[in-house]
């Protein structure tokens, strides 16, 4: 028998699949903007700093709605959740499609795009709902291959807007969400792990340890970094190198497809080598990758190469940094893993921005990635210095799972640590 087979049968494959869609399409829909940035910034001749703020908002929008998203899943169930968003989607691109005139609609766009970002949650919870325990992780890690949607956008938009005019790519967008939410009814099923509410001190409870809020700087970083630059770079290649706005996009599309792919993969190594290492190795191959791209700015060949290698650590760093969640959150895994996402894509809002000012006042996009390299650099150092404690108590030495004779303990003082958000319950 293959030995996928047992996974696959384990739990309802077709709720997986349309959770994978559903999050892919969302993904596409939410980096809409930055696809199509060197076209709208032409159309309305905006500086670095309005581009730069143009292509935060959304990002920023997403992350901020995923909780009204994780709440309204608990009431109606993360199914009709899902429906409800998508519906949501479809009647912003509409707006996008007959109201957006100047600047300021373009702003309040970029809010409704963020209806689309509000997805990673429910998504992964509906997805991997009906697995079992030893599979769920598996289950997160396809259902988060959806980000794969940014590098659809990016190759996509650009062709489309050139042919059909950008404001035009809003209502394909529009009939388009059309297809996940026909294969969501069709095929999905609300799962039967059905868990107490969770409370909004519940959600934010990691946030009141010191752990919650390293593991989300790391996230900052790892996730943060991914949709932040794939909003950003389509621009930035464009502007640095005078490629044309569809190239630009093809561009971007293959570090953004490196970056989703490789989710998975950092995944499936953490559980080996250890999410810690992983991790290591992840944060010292972004800050190195993202000083030689600030140094390389003349050569588009070096750049690419550079920017596929960043984002390849990138995703498997978002990959290694959910093996560990459920290791130092055993009890309340899906809340404390929906918090830090949530912080992670906020700290993504801010790389489009910081890229533009940079562009603006110091005359380079340079400054900006030298800055994203020192951070990565920061986290790595703060990781590896709670990483000391982190193995003595609910880790083996490299960020493994520890082993049955030892897991119990950790587990029952991990659970008491979280005790303050919830023993034993679950966010949608």
């Amino acid at each position: 028998m293959n030995e996928r087979t047992p996974f696959l049968q384990s739990g309802h494959a077709p709720t997986l699949f349309a959770a994978f869609l559903y999050f892919a399409f969302s993904c596409a829909i939410w980096v809409l903007n930055g696809a199509m940035a060197p076209f709208i910034r032409e159309a309305y001749q905006l500086s670095a700093s309005q581009q730069g703020l143009m292509l935060s908002i959304p990002i920023i929008a997403g992350a901020v709605m995923r909780f009204p998203l994780g709440v309204l899943a608990q009431y109606i169930g993360r199914k009709n959740a899902t429906l409800v968003e998508m519906g949501l989607v479809g009647v912003a691109m509409l707006f996008g499609l007959f109201f957006v005139h100047n600047f300021d609609d373009l702003l309040a766009m970029g809010v409704l795009l963020g209806i689309a970002g509000a997805s990673f949650g429910v998504a992964l919870s509906l997805g991997a709902g009906s697995f079992p325990p030893q599979h769920k992780g598996l289950a997160m890690g396809l259902v988060g291959a959806g980000n794969v949607g940014t590098a659809v956008s990016v190759l996509v938009a650009p062709p489309l807007a050139q042919w059909l005019g950008w404001q035009a790519v809003y209502g394909v967008a529009a009939c388009a969400i059309l297809v996940p939410a026909a294969v969501m009814v069709l095929l999905a099923r609300e799962p039967d792990d059905v868990a107490a509410h969770a409370s909004l001190r519940e959600h934010v409870a990691c946030l009141f340890e010191r752990d919650g809020w390293v593991f989300s700087l790391i996230y900052c970083i790892t996730f943060g970094g991914f949709i932040g630059l794939t909003s950003f770079l389509p621009s930035y290649y464009f502007e640095q190198f005078g490629v044309s706005k569809v190239q630009a996009g093809q561009l971007t599309m293959l570090a953004a497809f490196m970056g989703a792919t490789l989710r998975v993969v950092g995944g499936w190594i953490s559980d080996r080598w250890g999410g810690l290492n992983t991790l290591t190795l992840v944060l010292a191959v972004v800050a190195g990758s993202l000083v030689l791209i600030g140094l390389s700015g003349g050569s588009l060949v070096a750049t690419t190469l550079l920017l596929m290698l960043c984002f390849a650590a990138l995703g498997a760093g978002n990959g290694a940094l959910f093996q560990l969640v459920p290791l130092r959150w055993p009890a309340t895994t899906a809340v404390a893993g929906s918090m830090i996402g949530e912080i992670g894509a906020l700290g993504g809002g801010l790389v489009p921005g910081s890229m533009g000012l940079c562009r603006e006042y110091l005359g380079s996009y340079a400054g900006g990635f030298f800055l994203l390299a020192g951070l990565a650099v920061v986290v790595l150092v703060v990781m590896r210095i709670m990483q000391i404690r982190w193995t003595r108590t609910w880790a083996e030495k490299g960020g493994r799972a520890r082993s049955p004779a030892h897991a119990a303990p950790v587990r029952a003082s991990s659970a008491k640590a979280a005790g303050r958000a919830g023993a034993k319950r679950a966010a949608p």
